[in-house]
């Protein structure tokens, strides 16, 4: 069993070494937080949740075409330990990996990270480009029109409530919720 246990400046400098697009830098972010949020419902562990939301897309910007299988070689080069490399590897279940999430961790990091891109846009198209007053309601309805956010997997969305046992409105209301702490840091403030 591997006893090094990554911690979160070690995660986000391994985060900053593969990724450079703000883009990207922001989806961690929010995931990560999300992520801190779930942990914290859940009674687990929010730091380990975080730093796993934080890296889930590390080899995403440099080797796109090997997504979710890269990282595996990039995680195990820094001593990583097997458990965070296998979560960050479920959540590609079913579109690059066959691997199954099958922790709560792994399942809710599979659940949230399509749909912090659909808020986070359903966000920017606010009159106040704001996570800060955005409702549920208002996701869901940008969940239903499909020309919206036309890369958000919503598949993925609706396994990944199955998996957490939630409704959608639920999810949608939570992934907003560990958003919102760092609104400003992933560009959704907006003008409040």
């Amino acid at each position: 069993m591997n006893s090094y246990t990554p911690t979160r400046e070690e995660a986000f400098a391994l985060l900053k070494k593969y990724n450079s697009k703000e883009g990207l830098i922001r989806h961690a972010l929010s995931v990560e937080s999300v992520m801190g949020h779930f942990a914290g419902l859940f009674g687990e562990d929010p730091e380990t949740w975080k730093i796993i939301g934080l890296v889930h897309d590390l080899d995403y910007e440099m080797y796109p075409d090997e997504h979710c299988h890269k990282c595996v070689e990039l995680f195990e080069a820094h001593n990583w330990p097997k458990e965070y490399i296998r979560a960050v590897v479920s959540h590609g279940w079913g579109i690059c990996t066959d691997v199954k999430p099958e922790t709560p961790m792994e399942k809710t990091l599979y659940a949230v990270d399509e749909l912090t891109g659909l808020v986070a846009s359903a966000a920017l198209v606010r009159p106040s480009k704001s996570i800060l007053d955005i409702k549920a309601k208002s996701v869901k309805k940008k969940f239903k029109d499909k020309r919206f956010a036309a890369a958000v997997d919503r598949e993925v969305i609706k396994k990944g409530t199955a998996f957490l046992e939630m409704d959608l409105n639920e999810l949608i209301t939570e992934v907003i919720a560990g958003m919102r702490p760092v609104a400003e840091e992933i560009g959704l403030k907006g003008n409040l």
